[in-house]
């Protein structure tokens, strides 16, 4: 879905649907304390959010994986596999399993270690724990019960932070943030802070870890390039200002729903739009493996890689939970 311009600031709107938020929030609450959270054998990080859907998770849980490696830690994934039919637990084989079957997220996690599938996560920490994980990085779930958390990122946009504030379908948050704040153990800060993030980080006493999103250097082949750029990511505008800030003449950018399953005829119209203005057609490489297997080396994808601030901060977090790294 595309977020609702009102989830931003508030409105009439937002005002009018705040009773059904509270009861979103309410329910998450509810299910939250009476879920009978399974422990697995080994440490669960958890890397999710409060706003629905493009607040960087993804980046983070890869750039947690490369350190952890680095440090001789045997990382998996675990995920629901959002968009994609597999039930599982399954473990992601990109020689066979694609975007249709595990979804967009899985397929680029299991680019960097060992990612499990499981609708029930539990089984899928089973799974993990079995096949030799010393530590399980949860992509999304923090508002899910069924597993102990051993620690808790909750990430967020510094540009957007948590919208309006307000609870779904009233705004963008999966529950009320002071609510999903109490349970965080520290807070990722993706880009500028424009929205008051760290006194909010202050107020529940969370370490607040600032990182930004850096083009890969493959990205300088954009400089001066007339270029047709599209996303179907949680917030594409950001997407299109990374272009720009590689140097990238943007002569249309088309924003799609997140997840959004693309078909022949949107690639093929959007290749012909790339050359009648003599361009070259661009996406992320979240998209990227959402594309007609056979259209694929024809678009140009741009990825982004994590810079933490200050990289030191992740150290006693890992320490709290027994993992050196």
């Amino acid at each position: 879905m595309r977020a609702p311009d009102f989830w931003h600031k508030d409105n009439a709107i937002a005002r009018l649907l705040a009773p059904l938020g509270a009861v979103y929030g309410w329910a998450v609450r509810r299910n939250l304390e009476r879920a009978e959270e399974y422990r697995p054998a080994v440490p669960v990080i958890c890397v999710g959010n409060i706003v629905a859907g493009g607040a960087g998770k993804t980046p983070v849980g890869i750039s947690l994986a490369r350190r952890l490696i680095a440090a001789g830690v045997k990382p998996h994934f675990l995920t629901r596999g959002y968009g994609g039919t597999e039930v599982g637990p399954r473990a992601v084989d990109l020689d066979r399993h694609d975007c249709a079957r595990v979804g967009d997220e899985a397929l680029l996690l299991a680019r960097e270690a060992p990612t499990w599938v499981a609708r029930w996560r539990p089984d899928g920490a089973v799974a993990a724990a079995q096949m030799g994980a010393d530590v399980i990085i949860m992509d999304d779930g923090f508002q899910n019960g069924s597993i102990a958390k051993d620690l808790s990122l909750v990430v967020v946009d510094g540009e957007y932070g948590f919208g309006n504030g307000r609870t779904m379908p009233a705004g963008p948050c999966r529950e009320p943030p002071d609510q999903g704040l109490a349970r965080a153990d520290a807070m990722v800060v993706i880009g500028e802070d424009k929205c008051g993030l760290a006194e909010m980080a202050r107020a529940h006493d969370l370490p607040l870890l600032a990182a930004r999103l850096a083009p890969d250097p493959d990205g300088a082949a954009l400089k001066g390039r007339k270029v047709v750029a599209f996303a179907g990511i949680g917030r594409p505008e950001k997407f299109f200002a990374t272009l720009k800030q590689c140097g990238a003449r943007l002569t249309a950018d088309h924003s799609f729903p997140d997840h959004h399953p693309f078909t022949r005829a949107d690639i093929e119209a959007l290749l012909a739009e790339a050359a009648s203005n003599e361009a070259v057609l661009v996406t992320t490489a979240k998209d990227a493996v959402r594309l007609p297997a056979d259209l694929k080396s024809r678009v140009t994808v741009l990825s982004v890689t994590l810079d933490w601030e200050d990289p030191s901060l992740l150290t006693p977090l890992l320490d709290r939970i027994g993992v050196r790294a």
